[in-house]
């Protein structure tokens, strides 16, 4: 049974740009982004030695999330110039590490990435998904994990591996109440707007006592307290389109997901050229 590392790109693409300083190369190209993917794959893969690792990214819009929303992700401000610039190159040397990446005009990285750990589970392999995204709880079982990053404000609380039982700790439901839990809720980061003043304990104490989404909303008027009655009772469907929204999608064809090889010389080549001496230094030591 292989492990395998399944990385959302754009969250710990994000992560390494607000991570590190503003470096640049000589000519003004900025890297400090680079420099923090590169260590954060390092990082990784020191961690869980002998890990399949495939990166996963966002490629333009959701077609399948805006046809329910209009607005999904709406309120979203632009990525930043900087970290846009350097998205292609960090692809690029994360293929030449030897690490696959994967990404589909119109489809959500998520997506992508939910169906590959549904499909390496069913072969029995082990999979740790590689996000601080909350809507990978839902995909958690005995063969899928989620290995959520530290805190970029506070890295020293470290990293967390949450399993079935440490996504029921942290959101008080079962990772199948996931999409539920956020149907109510809503998720202001993706502009999914959820019940008024419902909030992950009062959804999460829903769910435990009524078991599912479709109880809770048959039963409305046995609710407590009371004042959530009203917003319940005619909130069937906004709640069907908000389930669909936040319920990841597992049965895509993420195309081969299978081992690669490192490109040594290519690595040197790409840190000579964006002038990255440490990572050079270290890529060396590692391929050398």
């Amino acid at each position: 049974m292989a492990l395998w590392l399944l990385l959302d790109g754009n969250n710990l693409a994000y992560r390494a740009f607000y991570g590190m300083p503003e470096l640049t190369r000589g000519d003004g190209f900025p890297t400090g982004a680079l420099h923090g993917w590169v260590r954060g794959l390092w990082m990784l893969q020191d961690m869980e030695k002998g890990a399949h690792v495939v990166a996963f990214f966002d490629l333009g819009a959701s077609t399948r999330h805006e046809k329910l929303l209009a607005d999904y992700k709406a309120q979203r401000k632009e990525m930043p110039q900087p970290l846009f610039q350097q998205l292609e190159p960090m692809k690029r040397i994360t293929k030449l590490l030897g690490i696959n990446v994967v990404e589909r005009q119109g489809v959500e990285a998520d997506d992508l990435l939910a169906s590959a750990a549904h499909q390496l589970a069913a072969k029995g392999e082990e999979v740790l998904m590689v996000s601080a995204d909350k809507d990978f709880g839902q995909l958690v079982n005995d063969n899928i994990k989620q290995l959520v990053p530290a805190p970029t404000a506070n890295p020293k609380l470290g990293w967390k591996k949450l399993d079935a039982a440490g996504v029921k700790e942290k959101f008080g439901v079962r990772p199948t109440q996931i999409p539920a839990l956020l149907a109510l809720t809503g998720d202001t980061s993706d502009n999914i707007p959820g019940l008024d003043g419902v909030g992950y304990k009062t959804a999460a104490k829903w769910l435990e006592e009524f078991g599912d989404l479709e109880t809770l909303l048959r039963r409305w008027d046995w609710v407590k307290p009371e004042r959530f009655r009203p917003q319940l009772q005619n909130a069937g469907e906004m709640m069907k389109r908000n389930l669909e929204l936040v319920t990841l999608q597992a049965d895509l064809d993420p195309g081969p997901i299978k081992p690669a090889k490192p490109d040594p010389a290519a690595i040197f080549a790409f840190f000579e050229e964006m002038e990255m001496k440490r990572s050079l230094d270290e890529a060396k030591k590692r391929f050398s």
